[in-house]
């Protein structure tokens, strides 16, 4: 299977770079998997494809401010942090610009006091590939407290503008801090739509995904089974696993919003299989493309990805490449909004 397979050409007008006034107000291409048939209609509509006893299961994670920018400690040069994942209380791997000046051993500085000291110091541990860097934090006080005062939040390089308003780049659902990136098909939720939804006897399952960089990467390999995931870490709770676990038994149709919901509930369904489901955490960098079976996910809420992405993949090992690539297309020619702040598109 070659990565060429998932091409396709997008007009640049299309990616949205600013988010809609009103979340709910995003245009809702509804795909059906046994007919192929492709429905415009607005997102409040989900509400009617949507049946009692559905389960509909949201990444609660929180995106940090993780982008930092500071300056070299011996030349004052300018560079940039963007923190991917945690791996001990100070250490984390990150992506640092310009990589070629920031090697191992270099010390960065972020922010100042009122004597010019800095807020943050950085020392890189180790180099790895890409810009990938490992650095330990030196500080005083509450890193996160720090973070929130000396970050911005990483928004995605095609979206050019600050946003005012820092929460309109988390879900209304978002709760636990942790991730370089937003689960962007909940960007479409307000609390009001959820309540509505539940209302109506849809069940509401939060899990967390800490969604990392290398899951919006386009493949650079043309064989798609050569291509190697970042792993991210995900965590469930007794009262999710139970959710979850009551839906399963009655046959319940469970409703991934967001591919990292969706690759959560298959890592589950990869470590459980058949048994009850357990709540746990840990790593996962489960890679979904067409030959996968889907042993959770019955239904699937997503964005429009970019092409030859890993996103790509995994909504056609649901749908079937054809029928996406085709409603790919519908898409484009209908001017449906592309990427972070785009159109959703229901996979049923």
């Amino acid at each position: 299977m070659n990565v060429s397979d998932y091409d396709f050409e997008l007009p640049e007008h299309l990616i949205a770079q600013t988010p809609l006034a009103n979340r709910t107000s995003s245009r809702l291409l509804v795909l059906h998997r046994d007919s192929k048939q492709v429905e415009h209609r607005t997102f409040t509509d989900l509400a009617q494809y949507l049946k009692p006893g559905d389960t509909l299961v949201l990444n609660d994670t929180k995106v940090l401010p993780a982008r930092l920018f500071g300056v070299k400690a011996d030349t004052g040069a300018k560079v940039e942090l963007l923190l991917l994942k945690q791996l001990d209380t100070d250490r984390w791997e990150t992506l640092a610009r310009p990589g070629k000046r920031i090697m191992e051993g270099t010390i960065l500085h972020f922010g100042s006091d009122s004597k010019g000291a800095p807020l943050l110091t950085a020392i890189v541990d180790e180099v790895g590939e890409m810009g990938a860097r490992i650095v330990r934090f030196e500080y005083e006080g509450i890193f996160n407290e720090l973070l929130d005062r000396l970050g911005q939040m990483p928004l995605p390089p095609y979206i050019k503008e600050t946003l005012a308003d820092r929460d309109r780049y988390q879900t209304v659902y978002a709760r636990h801090e942790g991730s370089a990136a937003a689960p962007t098909a909940g960007l479409h939720f307000t609390d009001d739509f959820l309540k509505q939804l539940q209302a109506n006897g849809v069940k509401l399952c939060p899990i967390t995904l800490h969604v990392g960089l290398g899951t919006f990467r386009p493949v650079s390999v043309e064989d798609v089974e050569s291509h190697q995931m970042h792993s991210e870490w995900y965590s469930i709770s007794e009262e999710s696993v139970a959710i979850l676990n009551e839906a399963r038994a009655r046959g319940g149709r469970i409703v991934a919003v967001g591919t990292t919901s969706a690759r959560t509930l298959e890592t589950l369904g990869q470590r459980f299989g058949e048994r009850p489901l357990e709540a746990c955490n840990g790593w996962t960098d489960i890679f979904i493309y067409p030959g996968y079976s889907y042993r959770i996910v019955d239904a699937l809420l997503t964005n429009f990805h970019l092409p030859k992405s890993t996103l790509v993949m995994l909504v056609s090992a649901l749908a079937g490449r054809d029928a996406i690539m085709n409603a790919y297309h519908e898409a484009i020619a209908q001017q449906y909004r592309f990427f972070s702040f785009g159109d959703a598109m229901f996979i049923t």
